[in-house]
């Protein structure tokens, strides 16, 4: 009798890599001439990152700097959630946060494109903010693993524990 085989989908962030994106972007920073007398800074600010500058277009040339990083690291910009430059006493802020895990309606809807356009016989279940897909047949998981590459979502998705 064939068993059932199975892989989960998560959306997760290598904090190892994302610390060693913000300190390169960091050092950049230190290094850049045009940055230079602006006061810019990037930090971890408990689990967010908070960008700092003297006036708002430094700030998002910070944000700039930061996301080549992280894309030069292997991190999808989907989990980085940055926000609008805002006003801070005589200095610019960027509050970013990297998202982890899938919500509901994404789960939702990642369940409903492997149920409407899926191969028969694939089961998907919805575990927290993860996703359990499964079937018997293995090449019907690999069928959805390239669905879902090729769709366009909101969350970074990785496919792990593939047995």
């Amino acid at each position: 009798m064939a068993s059932e085989s199975s892989f989960d989908i998560v959306s997760k962030v290598d904090r190892q890599e994302a610390d060693n994106a913000l300190n390169q972007a960091a050092k950049e920073i230190n290094s850049r001439y045009d940055f230079r007398g602006t006061d810019a800074s990037i930090a971890w600010s408990g689990e967010a990152v908070q960008l700092k500058a003297n006036s708002e277009d430094r700030v998002k040339a910070i944000l700039d700097v930061f996301q080549s990083k992280l894309v030069k690291r292997g991190i999808s910009l989907k989990s980085l959630e940055d926000g609008e430059p805002y006003p801070s006493g005589k200095e610019y802020r960027i509050d970013a946060s990297l998202k982890e895990g899938i919500d509901k309606d994404n789960a939702k809807k990642i369940a409903k494109i492997i149920r409407d356009e899926g191969p028969k016989g694939v089961k998907a279940q919805i575990q927290g903010d993860e996703l359990r897909v499964s079937s018997k047949k293995r090449d019907d998981l690999q069928e959805v693993i390239a669905l879902l590459k090729g769709q366009d979502l909101d969350v970074d998705l990785q496919f792990t524990n593939y047995r």
